[in-house]
């Protein structure tokens, strides 16, 4: 699993690469992420413990009818863990990444800037 989770981050997609600029060192309202997470067998993306929120990003094969369903699957799988998971399609990274910064917050459970 360690070694899929390296691969994984050497070799992320443009989409992930950018939001993880967003994301890593506390830049999102103090929250810490973690990308390529192990949960179980399954790796997410992105991941705040503190929020135990799992940030997604889809490309086309995820909007396939077989997609929805393995996602689907997955979702439900990850939320036994009490985990939120947020699905957020790569082109939204380019076409409006103010607006996907701000539609993870909506997910955070606590507004503050400072969470430890």
């Amino acid at each position: 699993m360690e070694e899929a989770r390296r691969q994984l981050r050497n070799n992320s997609t443009s989409a992930e690469a950018t939001l993880w600029k967003y994301l890593k060192n506390r830049k999102l309202d103090g929250r810490k992420f973690r990308r390529q997470f192990s949960v179980d067998n399954v790796i997410l993306d992105f991941f705040c413990v503190t929020e135990n929120l799992c940030i997604e990003l889809d490309g086309h094969d995820h909007f396939t009818e077989e997609g929805m369903k393995r996602d689907e699957k997955r979702d439900l799988y990850l939320k036994q863990f009490g985990i939120q998971v947020i699905r957020i399609e790569n082109k939204a990274i380019w076409n409006n990444l103010a607006g996907t910064l701000a539609e993870i917050r909506k997910h955070f459970k606590t507004k503050s800037s400072t969470v430890t």
